[in-house]
Parts: C-alpha cells; sequence; structure tokens
C-alpha cells in the first residue's frame, strides 16, 4: 500500500540498530496510536528523513561514532520554517553536564531533547507526541508562510507592471501615484505580518519546551511527593503525644516544603495549559491575604502593596491556583510600569454588571472583582487596542512574552467571567477581573445532594486500589487502612479485571491514571461495562486535558494528596454505590468476612 505525504510527515523515524531498544519503543508509539518507522541504519535513516518525518528518535550509541556530516548538512539544509524535532536516547548521565560528546550531537541535530533510559513509556509517549504537536505547527507556519509569498509575488508583478507603464507613458504617472503608494503599504504591510508570524512561531516553540519538560516530569514528580507526603502524615501521627518540639517543626517544616513542590508542579502544569481547571466556591479575601508573603518576595522592595478588601465577600467559584497566578502576573506588570518607590494597590468587591460592550467584558451578572492599580506610566490608546493580544509586549526583548494579560483574559472567560482596563498615560492603570460569583446551591452542594456525605463512614467497605508505583500504592493503602477501609493492592489494569472477575465483593475501585499498557480510563471502561454499579475514582498525578474531559472532578483524586481531599471523595464515591447511583448498589461485607477471602497481607502484583 502507497504512502501519503500526510502519513509520512506525521510519523516518527526510530534510528536504533543495536540491542531492543526501536522495536519496544515502536511497540509502544504503537500502543498509543503513533505511527513509527525502524531505520536500520544512518543511511536509511537520512533517505527516509528526505521523504518525511513528525520527529525522531535516536539513541546515543547509533551517532556516537558514526559520521555526521550527512545528518547535519540535511539539519542544515531545513527551509526557514522547519526544525524537526530529535529525541536522543541517553544512557543515565549521557547529558551535556556529564558527556562531552553530547555537545558535538546537540551541534549535528539542532533541536534535540535527551531522554535517559530506562524510561517510563508513558514519559515518551508524552514526549513523542509534544514533538508532534510542535511540528504541526511548523507545518502551519510553513503553509503561512506560502501564502505570504505568494501574495508578495502578486504585489511584485503589479510592481512591475506600473513600472513599465511609467516608462513608456510618462503622462499617467499621476495617475498611478496613488497606486504605486498603495501597492507599496501593501507589501510592508505583508513583510511586517511574516516578522509576526515568525515571532509567533518562536513564541510558541518556547511554550512547547515548557509544556514538553512539564508534561515529562509532571506524573513521576507528583508520584515522589504523595510518598513523601503520606510517609510524613504517617509519621506526624506517631509523634502526636511527642515533647520534642524540635522535631515536630522540622517536620513541619518538610510538609511545607512539600506541599510547595506539588504547588509549583501545578502551577507549571497550568502555565503550559495541560492541566483541568478545578473551580470550588473561594473566599478570594482570604486567598490573597495568604500570597502576600509571596507577592513583596516576587515583586522585590522596589514598590509597596497596598490592600482593600471588601468585607462579607462573594464566594467565588474559580480554580484558586490559577486565582494566585493571575494576582501575580498582574502585580508583576504593575510593578514594571511603576517607578521605584511607588504603590500598587490590590482590591477586591462585589459587582453586578450589565450587558457587555466589547468582548473582553463579562456577560450580565453577578462577580467576584479583583483590581490592581498602580500609578505608572499607563497606556495609550494604540497599546489598550493590543493588550489583550496574544504575544503583544510593550517591554523590552527578553523581559517579556507578551503572554499575562492574554492568560489572565483566557482564565477569566474560562471560568464564565471576564476583564476590564481603565488606563491615563502618565498617571497609571488599573485591571479588573471579573470571577463569577458561587451560587449558594453550588456552595453547599455536596451537603444538598448527601446531607451526610462527609460524616458517612462505612467502615469494613473493600476497595481495590490499581498502581503501579508500589511505593504510592503502599502509602494510599496505608491511609485508607487507618480510615478502617479494607484495602486490596494490585498493580495493573489486566490484574484488576482478574481479580474483579473472581470477587464480587468490592465496594469501591481506585485507578492511577497513566499506567503502562492499559491504563486508568481503559480499565474504568471495562468495570463499567461489566459492573455498571460499581464506582470509580481516578488517582493521578498528571493527565491532558483531554484525557479526563468526561471524567467529573468529585471522581478525581490529585497525587498528591492535599488536605482530607482523599478522605472526601472516597466517602462520597462510597455514599453514591450505596445509594444505588447508576444501577444497584454494590455489595458491603463485613472485614470477618473478607478476613477469610485472603490471607493476612495479600497483595496481588
Amino acid at each position: 500500500m502507497s504512502r501519503t505525504h500526510d502519513d509520512l510527515s506525521e510519523r516518527a523515524l526510530i534510528l536504533a540498530p543495536q540491542g531492543r531498544d526501536a522495536f519496544v519503543a515502536a511497540r509502544v508509539l504503537g500502543e498509543a496510536g503513533l505511527a513509527a518507522e525502524i531505520c536500520k541504519d544512518l543511511a536509511d535513516f537520512l533517505r527516509e528523513l528526505a521523504l518525511g518525518a513528525g520527529a525522531a528518535i535516536v539513541t546515543d550509541e547509533a551517532i556516537r561514532s558514526a559520521d555526521l556530516k550527512g545528518l547535519a548538512t540535511w539539519v542544515g539544509l531545513q527551509p526557514p520554517w522547519s526544525d524537526l524535532p530529535f529525541i536522543l536516547l541517553t544512557e543515565r548521565g549521557g547529558g551535556l553536564e556529564r558527556n562531552p560528546a553530547a555537545e558535538r550531537q546537540t551541534e549535528a541535530i539542532g533541536n534535540v531533547v535527551f531522554l535517559e533510559r530506562p524510561f517510563h513509556p508513558t514519559t515518551l509517549i508524552s514526549v513523542v507526541k509534544t514533538a508532534l504537536r510542535g511540528r504541526r505547527r511548523q507545518y502551519e507556519a510553513r503553509a503561512r508562510l506560502e501564502a505570504l509569498r505568494e501574495r508578495e509575488g502578486y504585489a511584485r508583478s503589479a510592481e512591475m507592471d506600473l513600472r513599465r507603464l511609467n516608462e513608456t507613458l510618462e503622462v499617467r504617472v499621476a495617475e498611478r501615484a496613488g497606486e504605486i503608494e498603495a501597492a507599496n503599504r501593501q507589501l510592508v504591510s505583508q513583510i511586517k505580518e511574516r516578522e509576526r508570524v515568525e515571532s509567533t512561531l518562536r513564541q510558541m516553540q518556547r511554550l512547547e519546551a515548557v509544556g514538553q519538560l512539564t508534561s515529562g516530569v509532571a506524573h513521576d514528580f507528583n508520584n515522589l511527593l504523595t510518598v513523601v507526603l503520606g510517609n510524613l502524615g504517617f509519621i506526624e501521627k506517631g509523634l502526636a503525644g511527642s515533647s520534642d518540639a524540635k522535631l515536630k517543626q522540622r517536620l513541619s517544616h518538610m510538609r511545607l516544603a512539600a506541599e510547595r513542590g506539588a504547588k509549583l508542579t501545578a502551577q507549571l502544569l497550568a502555565f503550559s495549559r495541560r492541566q483541568r481547571l478545578e473551580p470550588r466556591p473561594t473566599d478570594l479575601n482570604d486567598a490573597l491575604s495568604n500570597m502576600r508573603d509571596l507577592l513583596e518576595s516576587s515583586l522585590g522592595g522596589s514598590v509597596q502593596i497596598d490592600t482593600v478588601f471588601r468585607p462579607g465577600l462573594w464566594p467565588a467559584f474559580v480554580d484558586p491556583t490559577q486565582v494566585e497566578l493571575v494576582v501575580l502576573n498582574l502585580a508583576i506588570n504593575a510593578r514594571d510600569a511603576s517607578p521605584v518607590g511607588a504603590r500598587i494597590l490590590l482590591e477586591t468587591a462585589n459587582v453586578t454588571v450589565g450587558p457587555p460592550e466589547k468582548p473582553e467584558e463579562p456577560p450580565a451578572g453577578e462577580y467576584v472583582v479583583i483590581s490592581v492599580t498602580d500609578t505608572g506610566s499607563g497606556m495609550t490608546r494604540e497599546v489598550l487596542a493590543q493588550a489583550f493580544e496574544p504575544f503583544f509586549t510593550t517591554k523590552e526583548i527578553g523581559k517579556g512574552s507578551g503572554l499575562g494579560l492574554s492568560q489572565v483574559l483566557g482564565f477569566a472567560k474560562q471560568s464564565g467571567g471576564g476583564m476590564r482596563i481603565e488606563t491615563r498615560v502618565g498617571e497609571g492603570t488599573s485591571v479588573r477581573v471579573y470571577l463569577p460569583r458561587a451560587a449558594e446551591a453550588t456552595v453547599r452542594e455536596i451537603f444538598a445532594i448527601f446531607p451526610d456525605a462527609v460524616r458517612y463512614h462505612r467502615k469494613g467497605a473493600i476497595i481495590l486500589l490499581v498502581d503501579d508505583d508500589s511505593a504510592v500504592r503502599e502509602v494510599t493503602a496505608s491511609i485508607l487502612r487507618e480510615l478502617g477501609y479494607v484495602v486490596m493492592e494490585v498493580g495493573s489494569g489486566g490484574a484488576a479485571l482478574d481479580l474483579l472477575s473472581r470477587e464480587a465483593t468490592v465496594d469501591l475501585v481506585m485507578l492511577d491514571f497513566a499506567m503502562p499498557g492499559m491504563n486508568g480510563r481503559e480499565v474504568a471502561r471495562q468495570v463499567h461495562a461489566r459492573f455498571p454499579a460499581l464506582p470509580v475514582l481516578f488517582v493521578t498525578g498528571y493527565a491532558d486535558n483531554s484525557a479526563l474531559e468526561e471524567v467529573g472532578d468529585a471522581r478525581i483524586i490529585k497525587k498528591p494528596f492535599v488536605g482530607d481531599e482523599l478522605v472526601v471523595k472516597v466517602q462520597a464515591a462510597l455514599v453514591k454505590g450505596g445509594q444505588g447511583w447508576g444501577g444497584k448498589s454494590s455489595s458491603l461485607v463485613d472485614s470477618r468476612k473478607w478476613s477469610r477471602l485472603q490471607p493476612k497481607g495479600w497483595r496481588l502484583i
């Protein structure tokens, strides 16, 4: 069967002539629905590159001692829009800082990402998908550049026609002068548009790099933090009666550092748009009060922060993590626009607005408003008209990406609100972010539907815990057992389905989303098909927005576990299962019955 150009441009080429790396990588990508082509040697690899590719996976040993002139020539001869992403599989410690040969490889390949072996299959899939997304952006840029060149050709042709007419018919110079000026203006506009597209492409590649970094490490990093925070909780409980205040203080510092690490991962994922929003009723006065130390340390001592928080502020239905990023972004913009020693005012208020007059303004309704006001340089009318455009910035090159206000507006609109800006040149700027008021039914939703959801506790309920990471699984199981549940542990989706087919006594299934082979979503689909009444919770450190778009927030527990989220969502899921949501209530056996079904400490891995 002949292969089309589109098929070739979307495939991943694999050059790994030694060992089984090529076969394993091709199989992993194939299971993820990604096209992959194995090349037997460097010459074959170069031939396939000439036909087309979306990404290239190369092992370190395949090019370590090879003649890279041909590869370097191909890379150098790529058109301006093209920068094929290479994924270099290295041994542990094979990066630039420890491997002098890596610098030579980097110079020859160009756009390269180092991935140490052994690697998690999920990590390889994530890195390849990110590389293919970046390649598709390059194809889009190529199409736009070709369209621009075609229009430039038309403009040059028109200009040449005008010159020929001027040479033969000087009497028509005056009549054609206006047309020539118009053609020149069009040509300048097209050149500026091309420069803007190229600049936008560079900015998008920077964002893809951030997204690639975060998506590659977030899952494993959050698993580590889950183990750290879980074991810290057990240690703190064990030392509850201890009088060693210094030891308790050190444990508190350890917990604070781990929770900050979890928050940092969440912020990075949010910036790269790889994390779903989790709106909930939020007291913005408390949220902004808790940010004061962060704001002061981030802004430095060049400006002072004043706050005016309205008493009786309505709760806002927003993602509190994103609110912190929004306020920090606006505060940094205000500082950059203000002289040294200026004051920045941070305010909250309740407002009711009418129909919007501009696209960025919120729809009519009730909102909680966050205002950030400075006394800096202000904006001209021209700057204000472009303020919300992505990549537009008035800062010096390298000091701003132009994404600040566009990201804030995107969050406000996604949350159901909007923005307004009031500014005067030389007097300052006030940016207002309108966030939707949480309805009373939303604030008390869980109590309205299940009055005893938080207090209800089915001691002895059997929970099937599925996680491929044994350390995370042990911590999670220990927490659940301390709450009085009976926990069955397995290390894969296949083992979970096998156990469910033999035992009909499970009340709740908890699935890690990112697992090799069969991921959590695939397992959940099969569980639902076989046992429609059995409730399922997903436990995840990271997943694409699209991966869990059909799952409500009530069925997702984020790793690491923060606060009482694990306890509340497990209890709520058991309440729903016990009340017959989706079918008959799942069976509940007491601990004596379960003790007859399994030996003490039994686990299926």
